[in-house]
């Protein structure tokens, strides 16, 4: 479990992106935070690995304790994958090595220069062909579809072994049959490994359709908290005119 206790990120111009969150992510547990632009998703996302710094508050990882210790945030690092919306990839190289990157955290860097074990190979591989992809194996990523781009991100995230995924508007440059293509791949995997899954969205349709659990974001703070199927029109409409 991740416990975010007060959080808040003020940015140098005196922006406030959140303001006093408080949450606890479960494992095992499929969230959606929804809102518009500008609600402060993906600062909220960033947060919870140190990506952004917040400026109050703590984000505290069960049985490891508080990610401001640096042993603490390397270990959480190490077990909490990030998808990206830009995919984040490096397009000249095949789909497996981009995968293989997520496997460096468990080498040293002088280790990391050299070819990696064939257990590693092994594991990226698996990782393909769960998000279907295992035909593209040695398929330069440049040469791939926008959405199977983000499946590869998906399978570099699911190569690190992660307790956590967090994805950050996955489907947002993606039609939408690969939206649902990834969403689902995503839903699935969070359900077969346990893996505690936070994921930010700004399309109302596919949170209720695939999230158990919806956080309402807006300007910086949250608006409502709720089981999908117990979302009703006035939440959302509050929701929209909070981020107005």
């Amino acid at each position: 479990m991740i416990s975010l206790n007060n959080l808040g990120v003020t940015y140098p111009n005196g922006i406030v992106a959140l303001h006093n969150i408080s949450l606890e992510l479960n494992q095992g547990e499929f969230t959606v935070i929804l809102g518009s632009s500008g609600a402060g998703k993906s600062t909220l996302l960033r947060c919870i690995n140190f990506l952004t710094y917040p400026t109050s508050g703590q984000v505290i990882i069960e049985g490891n304790g508080n990610l401001h210790h640096p042993k603490t945030l390397q270990k959480h690092r190490q077990s909490t994958g990030m998808i990206f919306q830009q995919h984040q990839l490096i397009p000249q190289q095949t789909a497996l090595k981009n995968v293989l990157v997520g496997r460096l955290g468990y080498h040293s860097t002088l280790k990391s220069l050299f070819p990696l074990p064939k257990t590693d190979q092994y594991i990226a591989l698996n990782c393909l062909e769960r998000v279907g992809l295992l035909d593209k194996a040695l398929t330069p990523v440049k040469a791939l579809s926008g959405g199977q781009q983000q499946r590869v991100g998906i399978a570099r995230a699911l190569a690190q072994k992660p307790k956590f995924l967090l994805a950050d508007e996955p489907v947002a440059s993606l039609d939408p049959a690969s939206s649902h293509q990834v969403l689902s791949n995503l839903r699935k995997i969070s359900q077969e490994d346990g893996i505690g899954t936070l994921i930010s969205l700004h399309q109302i349709d596919l949170a209720l359709e695939y999230a158990e659990r919806v956080i309402g974001l807006g300007k910086g703070t949250i608006v409502f908290d709720s089981n999908s199927s117990e979302i009703r029109k006035h939440q959302l409409e509050k929701l929209y005119q909070t981020l107005a």
